[in-house]
């Protein structure tokens, strides 16, 4: 049972912005700078995310107590619905993106954000709501946390894609911040 939410967690639970490293020349200094303000509010979400995933993942390995494992999921996946929120009001704030049809990617991405941030506040009110009493109700519970889970790990991110295509792309990997990201490991458009 802890093995399956573990495993939800490392097959891509977590849905971030891809901060692509591919390189670009690009002189649109609008998209320039509102690549850098995107990068720049988004990566200590990344990190954020990254440092949820692995608390919920280390305490859901171990052989550890109920109450242990459901304040370490109640946590993480709070912070992880903050730090979805938080991105969405990066990219909100940061206005259109200088391109072609810039405002309805905007749009489509911070919607697409605010939705994973409120499945995963709904995964904190599951984890929260588990008996951890009683053995077997929370071993159930938690699968169904963990069916969940998974079910939001393949949740399409097409939106951010889509966001990050061509020029966009292109100006987010000349940042440094996302450079940072990218070389983390945790950003990764792609759910699985």
């Amino acid at each position: 049972m802890n093995k399956k939410l573990a495993a939800a967690l490392s097959g891509g639970a977590v849905l971030v912005l891809a901060l692509s490293g591919c390189g670009g020349d690009d002189t649109n200094e609008k998209l320039n700078s509102w690549a850098k303000d995107v990068c720049d509010a988004v990566q200590p979400q990344i990190k954020k995310i990254a440092a949820a995933n692995a608390s919920i993942q280390k305490e859901t390995s171990d052989d550890s107590a109920p109450a242990d494992v459901q304040k370490a999921d109640s946590q993480g996946f709070q912070d992880i619905s903050d730090a979805y929120k938080a991105m969405a009001a990066a990219i909100q704030t940061a206005g259109a993106p200088n391109v072609d049809d810039g405002a309805t990617k905007q749009k489509n991405a911070v919607k697409e954000l605010n939705d994973l941030s409120a499945a995963y506040a709904e995964l904190k009110k599951k984890s929260d709501a588990l008996n951890v009493k009683d053995q077997a109700k929370f071993a159930d519970g938690l699968e169904g946390v963990a069916t969940e889970l998974e079910k939001l790990s393949k949740t399409g991110s097409d939106a951010l894609k889509e966001l990050e295509k061509g020029d966009v792309g292109k100006a987010m990997a000349e940042q440094a911040s996302c450079k940072s990201a990218s070389g983390s490991g945790a950003a990764s458009v792609s759910s699985s």
